[in-house]
């Protein structure tokens, strides 16, 4: 029979769950330093900062492949669970996202970069950290993230139509930021207290990939909100 993604048991076994941590932890730093080094050329190669500016169907295309892997691994248990094509599809997803993250980055100063890229690394450890070792269940307040999911996006809706008109102002946006900051740092403490088993919910040991893709959007989506709210933009 399948396993239910989300259940309310903890796992008896401890090894199993140590195994299941190490694992989902392992491909989450491989496609950080892919990350980070598409961020790396994107930023610090002036001819490959260029060609990417200058050719944004690029980045609409790798758009395209981020959103079907997404939606792929996240609604569909057979490929997400299916080896080898689970760990194709996260290569996949992982290289389409760190391609846009790198672009978004190209159009910001590189000292901005560097230290958005460094404060987003000692946030997400703190926040692991914190998530790891408080007694407080995160897992137990899905509705109060999916109020705050709600209100972010319709406030995203009512932006998108505005915006073409000018209406909304540079200190509207950095709000904005701030907020998805504040959700996506709520939403990497909740998926790390899904895949540690002591909580009242947890993931089963075999959507490890599922896993991984949380966390690591989590991480890339932090990252990317802080370029918004502390970067300076290049001349």
């Amino acid at each position: 029979n399948d396993v239910e993604m989300l259940t309310e048991c903890s796992w008896d076994d401890c090894n199993v769950r140590r195994v299941f941590i190490r694992k989902v932890y392992t491909i989450l730093m491989i496609q950080l330093f892919v990350t980070l080094a598409v961020v790396a050329l994107f930023t610090f190669c002036e001819p490959v900062k260029d060609y990417i500016q200058s050719n944004p169907g690029w980045y609409w295309a790798s758009y395209a492949v981020f959103f079907i892997t997404y939606l792929t691994l996240s609604c569909c248990t057979a490929p997400r669970r299916q080896y080898p094509w689970n760990l194709i599809m996260l290569s996949i997803f992982t290289l389409s996202l760190s391609y846009m993250t790198g672009m978004l980055s190209s159009f910001y100063n590189t000292k901005s970069v560097v230290l958005c890229l460094g404060i987003t690394a000692a946030v997400c450890l703190l926040v692991t950290i914190f998530s790891f070792q408080t007694k407080f269940d995160v897992t137990s307040y899905q509705g109060v993230l999916f109020i705050f999911c709600m209100v972010l996006f319709i406030s995203g809706i009512v932006l998108a139509f505005i915006l073409p008109f000018q209406y909304v102002c540079t200190t509207m946006e950095s709000t904005l930021a701030v907020f998805f900051f504040i959700l996506c740092l709520k939403f990497l403490a909740f998926d790390t207290q899904l895949l540690m088993g002591n909580k009242r919910y947890t993931i089963s040991p075999e959507e490890y990939v599922f896993a991984t893709l949380n966390i690591y959007l989590d991480i890339v989506y932090i990252f990317s909100f802080f370029l918004q709210i502390f970067g300076t933009r290049r001349d």
